[in-house]
C-alpha cells in the first residue's frame, strides 16, 4: 500500500526556467546566449553542481577561469540565480494540501546544490513536506539507488509503501530500481490520477 509521497523539486514543485535569466543578460545575442547555454545545461556541471563536494560559488569561479569570455555572464547567472524559479508549479500546493488530510507521508528528493536553501526559504510548498534529502548533502545524486535507499532509511520508509514523481524519466527509473512505485511527473492533475489509479489497483 502507498502510504509515502516522494516529490522531485524542480518541475515538480517549483519551476525552474533559465531562459528569461538568460534573456535579461544576452538580449537579442543569441549566438552568446546559446554558447552560455550549453555550458550551463552540460550534464556534467549540472551533476557536480549537485553532488556539492564543491560549493556552487566556487564551481562559477573555476567555470569563470575556463570560459573567461562569459566570467561576467558567470557572475550575473550566479547572483540573480533565484530569478530562475518562477513559482510554484499550478496546482501542486492545494493538491498537497489534499494529500496530507487524507493522510499520505509527504517527502522530498533533489538533486541541487547548496543553492537549493534560498529557493527553499522562498516557497512555502516546501514547508508542507515531512521530510526530505537533498544531492548536495548526500554527495550522491539520482539514479543512483543509494539516494533513493537514504530518504527511506532517514525516514523509516518501506520503498514499496512509496510513490517518487520526478520530471525525467531517468530518475524515475532509479526509484524503481530501489523498489519504489514512480510515475513521470507532467502535470498536477496527471500526477493525481496516476496516483488514484496505483492506490486502486492496490486495493482490487
Amino acid at each position: 500500500m502507498i502510504k509515502n509521497l516522494v516529490f522531485d523539486f524542480g518541475e515538480v514543485l517549483v519551476n525552474h526556467d533559465l531562459q528569461p535569466v538568460l534573456d535579461r543578460y544576452f538580449g537579442d545575442s543569441t549566438d552568446d546566449k546559446s554558447r552560455f547555454a550549453e555550458i550551463l545545461s552540460d550534464r556534467g556541471f549540472i551533476d557536480d553542481c549537485d553532488r556539492g563536494f564543491i560549493p556552487f560559488d566556487e564551481m562559477i569561479e573555476s567555470s569563470a577561469a575556463k570560459w573567461p569570455e562569459f566570467a561576467d555572464a558567470l557572475l550575473f547567472f550566479r547572483d540573480n540565480y533565484l530569478d530562475e524559479i518562477t513559482g510554484e508549479i499550478d496546482g501542486m500546493r492545494e493538491l498537497l494540501v489534499r494529500l496530507k488530510e487524507e493522510g499520505f507521508r509527504l517527502y522530498g528528493l533533489t538533486n541541487w546544490s547548496d543553492t537549493i536553501y534560498r529557493v527553499m526559504e522562498r516557497y512555502d510548498i516546501f514547508k508542507m513536506l515531512d521530510g526530505y534529502v537533498i544531492s548536495c548533502e548526500e554527495h550522491v545524486i539520482k539514479p543512483q539507488r543509494e539516494i533513493y535507499l537514504r530518504l527511506c532509511g532517514r525516514y523509516g520508509l518501506e520503498p514499496g509503501e512509496c510513490l517518487f514523481t520526478d520530471d525525467r524519466a531517468v530518475n524515475v527509473d532509479g526509484a524503481r530500481a530501489a523498489g519504489m512505485a514512480a510515475v513521470v511527473f507532467t502535470t498536477a492533475g496527471q500526477y493525481e490520477r496516476d496516483l488514484r489509479r496505483l492506490c486502486h489497483n492496490q486495493a482490487i
